[in-house]
């Protein structure tokens, strides 16, 4: 199993919160702001190039007015 940074579901992850912030109309700052974080922070993940933990991506959802649950059913969806 390759690491999950660079594995294509966490390339996925990282798009979809993207454009979860897009959908939100925040930008990068907003976010950073929200998070109380610098804004490279939420530039890092968004680009793959930082990994988030399972509390931080907690985190990263409430500050995208979004859950863990929703970004999970949004990145897996069923059938």
């Amino acid at each position: 199993m390759e690491k999950s940074i660079y594995s294509a579901e966490y390339q996925r992850l990282c798009t979809l919160l993207r454009e979860l912030r897009l959908e939100a109309g925040l930008t990068q700052v907003q976010v950073a702001e929200r998070l109380q974080v610098p804004q490279s922070f939420v530039s890092k993940y968004e680009a793959g190039e930082r990994r988030l933990d399972v509390v931080e991506l907690h985190h990263v959802a409430m500050a995208l007015s979004s859950s863990v649950q929703a970004v999970v059913e949004r990145l897996w969806p069923t059938s």
